[in-house]
């Protein structure tokens, strides 16, 4: 088992209802759980199922179990499904440490498709994060999973990208240990797809 870079690392996947965060957050703690670590994780959900912010907190430890609630301005790791949805997670989380990987496919809430508000550009979005912390990727992980055929995929090239940024100590055999457990056999292939598009588009880049 490998040592960690802190213990308890402390990981957030934060997105909007449908693309697969919870569901990504728990595939993620089953390969770290493989490989040796004690994880602990605990999810919020906004006001709607399906286009409200949803976060999962990981805390994962070589020894330890600890509380799933990460303290405000001790994250460690922040995978975000969503660009504004990063920016969220900075506000309460964020530190000069943090290294966010973003998926730069923007889901507009219900007040921006009412034009009642606006979407900040993605370009402004990438400089706020950056002047919080020189550590952010940013991999347009939804057009990815759409040339493999389904967007959802995009939570599963993010798990590729995080694996092939070295940011956390998993890859493809935990992923394919672990995936069995969430797919049934005829997904398992493009899913594993999935994982090393993001794994190659962050390698390559």
């Amino acid at each position: 088992m490998k040592t960690l870079p802190k213990d308890p690392l402390n990981i957030i996947m934060a997105g909007v209802g449908g693309q697969g965060n919870v569901m990504a957050s728990r595939v993620l703690a089953n390969m770290l759980s493989l490989k040796g670590y004690k994880v602990t994780i605990g999810e919020t959900f906004g006001m709607s199922q399906r286009g409200g912010s949803v976060m999962s907190h990981l805390r994962v430890s070589e020894t330890s179990a600890w509380s799933p609630q990460i303290p405000r301005g001790r994250a460690d790791v922040l995978i975000a499904l969503e660009p504004i949805e990063a920016v969220r997670v900075m506000r309460a989380y964020g530190n000069s440490g943090v290294k966010v990987l973003v998926n730069t496919r923007a889901i507009h809430p219900v007040g921006v498709i009412a034009g009642d508000s606006e979407y900040p550009p993605l370009e402004s979005i990438e400089k706020g994060l950056k002047e919080l912390t020189p550590y952010v990727w940013m991999l347009d992980a939804t057009e990815e999973a759409t040339k493999l055929g389904n967007p959802i995929l995009s939570n599963i090239i993010m798990i590729g990208a995080v694996s092939g940024l070295n940011l956390l100590p998993v890859g493809m055999a935990e992923f394919k240990s672990v995936i069995r457990d969430f797919f049934p056999e005829k997904l398992l292939e493009i899913n594993r797809r999935a994982f090393e598009v993001g794994k190659e588009k962050v390698t390559s880049a």
